[in-house]
């Protein structure tokens, strides 16, 4: 995300801000069961199944016997809840934006079954004053009967005005360039108006997505699409435009978010051949998710 987005409404760090708190806080572990219903809801909460003859579709948007469970559901499994909007975590959520997103499969992910997610903070960059504070949070995704790995999923949080608390600035992870040419195919996908509040059952319950009042007082004039929806319609279009639908091809994906998207715009995801991809959003021509890349086997 740009540092103009990520400092928009910016304000000072509350006065009882501690990052060594935050750098310390304990997200709980979770122990999680699902089921093909489950599956099911997440690939309809992203917008497969909008073509109820689309057969490639049903098998991630029907409940049948051959289901397959899209790679960006790894995003919510063993997700601990909206944890920064904890008031011990020391940060107003309304300031809180998702930056950069990845997942990493181990192997294709189950449609159902007990799974257990492990979420720590891994690091915390000071920007500078009036500037934002970059805090970067890991996930591990292990299988509850054997602790094997099944995936890995790491994000970062732009915290607008908390920068100048005095910590490291550096090393930020490196970022992807996108080939400077032509992408060689472009896919749109619809998103829907009240897409939001049927991601919303997938467990995030950040209320700048739902609540008009709370996305007001963010600076956004409606409620904005989760972040991670987003990651899930932008992989669909990976699904669809690389990979013939075939989930287990599909080993990684990374991008940095760059600006939201309302619900009811249609994101439109450039893609190249190896792997690189932004998206856009074509009602105002502007690029919402920038530097991907995805990793196929």
């Amino acid at each position: 995300m740009s540092d103009a987005a990520a400092n928009r409404a910016v304000v000072a760090p509350p006065a009882g801000f501690d990052p060594a708190r935050l750098l310390a806080y304990p997200v709980p572990e979770i122990e999680q069961s699902f089921a093909a219903k489950d599956t099911v809801l997440y690939a309809l909460s992203i917008g497969l199944g909008q073509d109820p003859l689309d057969e490639k579709q049903l098998r991630y948007a029907g409940q049948r016997s051959d289901l397959l469970a899209v790679p960006s559901y790894a995003v919510v499994l063993g997700y601990p809840g909206f944890w920064i909007g904890n008031p011990e975590t020391g940060i107003d959520p309304r300031f809180a934006l998702h930056g950069e997103q990845e997942i990493a499969l181990v192997r294709p992910l189950p449609v159902s079954g007990r799974i257990i997610g492990r979420t720590r903070i891994t690091n915390l960059i000071d920007k500078g004053p009036g500037k934002a504070a970059l805090l970067y949070s890991e996930r591990q995704i292990l299988d509850a009967e054997s602790g094997d790995l099944i995936a890995t999923t790491t994000m970062s949080h732009f915290l607008r005005g908390y920068g100048g608390f005095g910590g490291v600035d550096g090393p930020v992870p490196p970022v992807h360039a996108v080939p400077e040419r032509e992408p060689d195919l472009t896919v749109a996908l619809p998103t829907r108006p009240e897409q939001a509040l049927l991601y919303r059952l997938n467990g995030d319950d950040n209320p700048l997505h739902f609540d008009p009042k709370r996305a007001a007082q963010a600076g956004f004039a409606r409620p904005i699409l989760h972040g991670l929806c987003t990651f899930g319609v932008i992989c669909h279009a990976m699904l669809r435009g690389l990979l013939d639908y075939d989930a287990t091809r599909l080993k990684g994906m990374k991008l940095r978010f760059s600006a939201p998207v309302y619900p009811g715009e249609t994101i439109a995801v450039d893609l190249w051949r190896d792997g690189s991809f932004q998206a856009r959003v074509l009602e105002r021509d502007l690029i919402v998710a920038s530097n991907g890349l995805a990793v196929t086997g």
